[in-house]
């Protein structure tokens, strides 16, 4: 078909304004599914995204619409929602010319939809303002109208009004989609260009990518070639991207579609990559790859020991369909052998600890989440520590430097005072303030990633009622004090409860970690001295005290002598107990630390 009646675009919205939902209601306009069955999330093929009700992981689908006589394909390339896949939505804004901004009327415009906003611009997208959720009683479509209007300089004609629950607007929203986005412009003559903006593993069929064809074409047994790998593969089969897979002789320019070429690792054809022909194709790659950098690192183990093996399975096979995930070995003397795991975020870890659980019947316990932290060691040496195990000694360190993030909280004004409370608690360091409307201010800060991974986001979402939102991207590393907490169980050291924070914090964090850990730990025989120490210095410290049996139940009487005879014999039994008692710890101390209030 001709590029002018080819449209790429995508929809881009916060999290839970509408966006997957939207998505089905436009694959039931254009007769893709049977309108009124009952299935909800087409697109989200995860059982954890339905549950959670967020995109995880970008679909695309090709879709037909009539207009005006003419008949024109529509490729939705649909995108995470989440910061932490903010990789994904960037390689999926850049396959596209346009963007459906999606806001919620009774939410408004929030930090996930200006970081979104500000992608799609950078990547010259043209953009279809649209209000959702309009058939809501709480909707006040006037004001997200008005937000609207203020950020983009929009017209209100300009600006579609849909309830993508009930259907109302939608075809009108596709007419607009035709005339207001505009169609691919590549060079058909040119040598080949394709960028590749998602790929899963298919266990029968091996690595499937999606691509959306930038200049030239692709044909079915033509020799391919992947940019960043330089591997070499014959393409097996080619085709567009429905609901199901639909192969085709070759992909034109313009089109988005589908490679399958006997690709083994997900590694190998990643994310934003070009591909092009193995002889005569294109001399430089399309620009914007990257590599996944992990952000949060922590540590996995098996519940059972005797799982070890088919968790070392089931972390291959995750590699194969996440190529997101870094890992290697790693073992514990608290919690035997694991691996040591590198995510985009907490949902990220969330997300692999639940599908560990789902797909392959692993329960995990992960240690305290950390960040990579560069450290300065005498003689000109600098290392990189996930691990808190991995700490050197504070003797040889010179500086320590640890990840600052760009962070922007959109609240209404009314919280501005709680938030910057909040951000102060956190080492937060205030830019600017910046008013989108009467009601509504934007907060930017630079603040250490250390701090946002634990319950930042809860407490923001506690301090303003829920109605701040966040998002934050990486800026750059600072110098900082931060230090090495080790919790100590019976003078026990327990590597797996280690944690990295600020010197300030260190008191704080590890007073709360010890008396989390106290209400955990079941009561023994014996006292139980539960301790947070920065090298030998204790800094903070709970007691769990002994379960006592009643000696004195047997005395009736007599002098008191006798009763203070018998409890202290039982004063050193206990003594004795302790000496070669072993304190058992229980799988939720490890969660719980993780949990524990970090203020």
């Amino acid at each position: 078909m001709e590029q002018k009646y080819i449209r790429n675009f995508c929809i881009i919205a916060h999290i839970d304004h509408g966006k997957s939902t939207l998505a089905d209601r436009f694959l039931e306009a254009t007769n893709m599914v049977e309108a009124g069955v009952e299935h909800s999330q087409y697109l989200d093929n995860m059982e954890l995204e339905r549950e959670k009700g967020i995109t995880i992981k970008s679909r695309a689908v090709r879709m037909t619409h009539k207009y005006e006589g003419q008949k024109y394909i529509l490729n939705l390339i649909d995108t995470p929602g989440h910061v932490d896949f903010s990789y994904e939505v960037s390689r999926a804004l850049a396959s596209c010319e346009g963007a459906v901004l999606l806001v919620d009327a009774s939410q408004g415009v929030e930090a996930q939809t200006m970081s979104n906003l500000y992608m799609a611009l950078d990547n010259n997208l043209e953009i279809l303002p649209t209000v959702n959720k309009i058939d809501l009683p709480k909707a006040d479509v006037e004001y997200a109208v008005h937000e609207i209007e203020e950020i983009l300089g929009s017209d209100e004609s300009e600006i579609a009004k849909i309830s993508a629950k009930t259907g109302e607007g939608v075809y009108d929203l596709l007419d607009r989609i035709i005339r207001q986005l505009p169609p691919p412009k590549g060079e058909v003559n040119a040598p080949t260009q394709a960028l590749i903006f998602d790929s899963f593993f298919d266990q029968y069929r091996g690595v499937v990518i999606m691509v959306r064809i930038f200049s030239g074409n692709l044909k079915k047994g033509d020799r391919i070639k992947l940019f960043s790998t330089n591997r070499e593969y014959d393409i097996e089969e080619i085709g567009y991207l429905g609901l199901k897979f639909e192969p085709q002789e070759e992909l034109k320019t313009g089109e988005a579609g589908y490679i399958i070429a006997n690709i083994k690792d997900v590694a190998d054809a990643r994310v934003g990559d070009t591909v092009t022909y193995a002889k005569d194709g294109c001399e430089s790659a399309l620009p914007g790859f990257l590599e996944p950098k992990p952000m949060v690192y922590s540590g996995i183990f098996p519940v059972n020991g005797e799982d070890y093996e088919n968790l070392v399975e089931a972390m291959a096979k995750l590699k194969l369909n996440d190529a997101s995930l870094v890992y290697e070995k790693e073992s514990s003397a608290a919690l035997g052998y694991g691996f040591r795991c590198g995510f985009l975020g907490m949902l990220h870890l969330e997300i692999v600890k639940e599908r560990l659980l789902r797909e392959y019947n692993i329960p995990i316990v992960a240690t305290t989440p950390s960040v990579s932290f560069r450290i300065g060691l005498s003689g000109d040496k600098v290392v990189e520590v996930h691990n808190p195990i991995d700490f050197p000694d504070p003797a040889h360190i010179e500086y320590i430097e640890e990840p600052f993030m760009d962070t922007e909280i959109i609240v209404p004004e009314e919280y501005i005072g709680n938030i910057m409370r909040l951000a102060q608690d956190r080492r937060g360091i205030q830019k600017n303030i910046q008013y989108i409307d009467e009601k509504r201010v934007a907060l930017h800060y630079e603040m250490p990633l250390i701090e946002i991974i634990f319950d930042f986001y809860d407490k923001l979402k506690t301090v303003s009622r829920g109605y701040a939102s966040l998002d934050y991207s990486f800026l750059d590393h600072r110098v900082s004090n931060v230090v090495k907490v080790d919790i100590l169980i019976n003078g026990e050291r327990v590597d797996a409860m280690s944690f990295i924070c600020h010197h300030d914090k260190a008191h704080s964090w590890g007073k709360s970690v010890t008396r989390t850990l106290s209400e955990v730990i079941p009561r023994h025989m014996f006292r139980i001295a539960l301790q947070a120490s920065i090298g030998a210095k204790i800094i903070a410290r709970s007691t769990i005290n002994a379960l006592r049996k009643d000696v004195l139940a047997k005395c009736y009487g007599g002098d008191v002598s006798r009763k203070r005879k018998l409890l202290e014999r039982q004063k050193e039994g206990k003594k004795r107990m302790k000496e070669i008692g072993n304190v058992t710890v229980p799988q939720e101390a490890f969660l719980a630390v993780m949990k524990a209030d970090r203020d």
